[in-house]
This record gives C-alpha cells, structure tokens and sequence, in this order.
C-alpha cells in the first residue's frame, strides 16, 4: 500500500521528467501536499478518527462541513 495516499481524493505521487534547458530530461516525482495523521470529527460516529490527508482534501472536508 502507497503512504503517500490521500483518503479523501485518493491522490498519490506520479512519476514524470524534469527538463533542462537543453531539454535533456531525467526522471522525478511530482509530490502531493500530504499532512501525516491529521485528526478529522466524524459527525456520523461522534469520534475522530486519524488519517493521512492532503490539502486539497481538508479543504473538500471543510467546505462540505460548513
């Protein structure tokens, strides 16, 4: 299983290349923002649970919340 998972968005790292100004190309990671353990409030179950999130994923959670 990927750690660098997002539960909400299911976003993950990929693979591409990066370019120098010749164009010579070699391979890299395009990261995701991710945030280790972060505690989130189920409404539903009435406790919090932890899990690895990223940004864009609080920011889905919080406007859904609202």
């Amino acid at each position: 299983m990927n750690k660098k998972l997002c539960k909400i968005t299911n976003r993950k790292n990929i693979i591409g290349f990066k370019r120098s100004h010749a164009m010579n190309k070699s391979k890299r990671k395009f990261k995701i923002n991710i945030k280790k353990k972060k505690k989130i409030w189920l409404y539903d179950e009435k406790k919090f649970i932890k899990i690895n999130i990223s940004t864009k994923g609080i920011k889905i959670i919080n406007k859904n919340n609202k």
